[in-house]
């Protein structure tokens, strides 16, 4: 096997699948939701911490993998920024007839601006689509991590994971 975490640094998509993080279809027809990506079993549960709602279950031993309980999970993002593997996104894949929003941490500056179009970019850091920055969000109890929310086209919305970097000028 040539793909997967171990060899290439981003999780295949059959890792994905067989994760216990990532909602089943029913659930992402209803709305926002968050998307678990984490497939290493690694001693990490801050993701369990941040729900308010008790919809992500590390349990003991702290290796387990994240559960989604995705009819209590309500897509408000928390997860996302508390994750430290960035391994987190918010999906709302019915954002309108044609397209959907996916919420991802950024962690480099300069952030793009809300109604800014922006190059999308898969797992592995390539080019997927263009997307609109539809919200960046950073308070100060993300601790450094901003969220941007893009929309992009709805047959991406499994695919974007992030937007390229923004060059600052005199870089």
């Amino acid at each position: 096997m040539n793909k997967g975490i171990k060899k290439t640094g981003t999780p295949s998509w059959e890792e994905l699948k067989a994760s216990p993080g990532l909602p089943d279809e029913d659930r992402l027809e209803k709305g926002p939701v968050a998307f678990i990506e984490c497939v290493q079993e690694i001693p990490c549960n801050p993701c369990e911490e941040a729900c308010p709602f008790n919809a992500i279950e590390v349990g003991t031993p702290i290796t387990n993998l994240p559960k989604l309980n995705g009819e209590k999970c309500t897509g408000c993002g928390l997860c996302i920024a508390a994750c430290p593997g960035l391994a987190i996104f918010r999906v709302h894949k019915n954002y309108t007839d044609s397209t959907s929003l996916v919420e991802f941490p950024f962690e480099y500056y300069p952030l793009p601006e809300e109604g800014e179009t922006v190059n999308c970019v898969n797992r592995e850091g390539k080019f997927i689509t263009k997307g609109r920055v539809v919200r960046v969000r950073n308070p100060e109890r993300f601790d450094s991590t901003p969220l941007i929310t893009v929309e992009i086209p709805k047959e991406f919305y499994l695919e974007v994971r992030s937007m390229e970097r923004k060059r600052c000028k005199g870089c």
